[in-house]
């Protein structure tokens, strides 16, 4: 059998396994990759809310990168949730030294419940190193601090968010609601393009955000170009938001079904 890439995920543990390192392990397995994580963080969470946080120290968290550094060979890595500067800082210089491969930065900055999950300044150390950034409209607009709200402003975003750094930076835009396709802007190379996907009619997507950005670094450990990885990966959030409709998971924002292998669903790009 051939042995499958690794691809590691550093983020908050969610225990009720929507998101964070739950998610990401799941879409690595779904991707056929072994996946390995760092924990940044240890959450209260359901469906619901989150209502407790408790960080892992800085020290606790350079333990964990260094045992999976020491001994695996890495290739891909994801981040989520970092919780403190100084964790964000730990990750940052680890990139610096070249040994976080296809890094994909999900600036987790407020969970889809409303609680305050990271800072900014801890995004915007890692984004010089990332290849690419993944925040949806919300994330973009706290980073900017200024309304990401069309497709314009969008694609704006994304492009003055590159100037920090990231090869790339998708800003994701199924949290905007209308319309029958679900679009994000995507800015690479000095052009932004729109990905268009289905628009699944679900309020139950917990996680999702960790399972695109997750799915992109997993294509990316298998050797797929860039635009390919995150085209795949939009499709595959898509087929996992809709094998979850029919699901009763909780009270509140359902998860996804990481394990849905319905056909495949193209994405299309365009030049802005």
């Amino acid at each position: 059998m051939t042995t499958p890439p690794v691809a590691l995920t550093i983020a908050g543990s969610d225990s009720g396994g929507g998101a964070g390192i739950q998610a990401d392990l799941k879409t690595f397995a779904a991707q056929r990759c072994f996946g390995a994580s760092v924990i940044t963080a240890v959450t209260a969470q359901n469906t619901k809310a989150v209502t407790d946080v408790h960080p892992i120290p800085p020290a606790a968290v350079a333990s964990q990168l260094t045992a999976v550094l020491d001994d695996l060979s890495v290739a891909a890595v994801k981040t989520g949730m970092l919780g403190s500067a100084e964790v964000a800082d730990e990750v940052a210089a680890r990139a610096r030294d070249g040994v976080l491969p296809h890094l994909v930065v999900d600036p987790v900055l407020i969970s889809s419940t409303g609680y305050t999950l990271g800072v900014v300044a801890a995004i915007e150390r890692l984004l010089p190193y990332a290849v690419v950034a993944t925040p949806n409209v919300a994330e973009a607009a706290t980073l900017l601090d200024r309304p990401v709200t069309t497709l314009a402003e969008m694609a704006d975003a994304a492009r003055d968010l590159a100037a920090g750094g990231a090869r790339c930076v998708v800003v994701t835009g199924g949290d905007l609601r209308g319309g029958e396709q679900a679009v994000d802007a995507l800015w690479l190379d000095g052009e932004v393009r729109f990905l268009r996907g289905p628009r699944v009619p679900t309020t139950h997507n917990h996680g999702s955000g960790c399972t695109f950005a997750a799915a992109i670094a997993a294509r990316l450990a298998h050797g797929e170009q860039l635009v390919d990885a995150i085209s795949q990966a939009k499709s595959y959030v898509a087929r996992a938001l809709a094998g979850a409709t029919g699901w009763r998971i909780g009270g509140g924002i359902g998860p996804l079904d990481h394990f849905e292998w319905s056909p495949s669903v193209d994405s299309e790009g365009d030049n802005a």
